[in-house]
């Protein structure tokens, strides 16, 4: 019942991970200046998972440091399809926005109430009804703009913490009585996140 009424809703659920492989590309040179966010985004990994391979308490790092890199688990297939669906759902959002709603998906991965892929999520159907209107009407296809990959790759560093939001939703255009029944963990523009 609760998916029928998702439609245009995605979902956020951060969990930590406990993986431990390290990637093809085996290390990364800390630079000066750098830190372990930028090394997550540019290699699409989250900070928490940096810091577990690592062995590190903290988030310090020192010029000329090896950063052993976790394999990261998304694909580059994967990351566009999730750009494609931020840019259909926060089009004219914040970038903070953009960064929430596919933090929604990723929470969703990773949360047992949903499927346990992002293709898998953005496509999921339930009872006839589409998680995401893109899907259904088309938008999922459009080319996603450099700011909606940019946030895509934020929130897979942001991967693992948060608030949780498992969906999101506009207030003004929502008529399901259900989700505005929902825990709300924050507002950006015109979402409403909520768990």
């Amino acid at each position: 019942m609760r998916k029928q009424l998702l439609s245009g809703l995605a979902a956020l659920g951060m969990l930590a991970f406990t993986t431990s492989a390290v990637s093809a590309e085996g290390t990364h040179t800390v630079k000066k200046g750098e830190s372990l966010w930028e090394i997550g985004k540019e290699h699409s990994v989250p900070v928490l998972q940096l810091m577990e391979v690592n062995g590190l308490k903290s988030h310090e790092i020192h010029p000329g440091q090896a950063i052993s890199l976790p394999e990261a688990e998304v694909s580059d297939a994967e990351k566009d399809l999730l750009a494609k669906l931020v840019e259909a759902e926060a089009k004219g959002e914040s970038y903070a926005g953009k960064v929430a709603v596919a933090t929604v998906v990723l929470n969703r991965v990773d949360s047992n109430e949903f499927p346990d892929s992002i293709k898998d999520v953005i496509y999921e159907v339930a009872n006839g009804h589409y998680a995401f209107s893109p899907v259904q009407n088309g938008e999922i296809d459009n080319t996603p703009s450099d700011e909606s990959r940019k946030a895509v790759d934020e929130a897979l560093a942001f991967r693992g913490q948060g608030q949780g939001s498992l969906f999101f939703y506009n207030p003004d255009t929502s008529s399901s009585s259900w989700i505005t029944s929902t825990d709300t963990t924050l507002t950006i523009g015109n979402h409403v996140f909520a768990k």
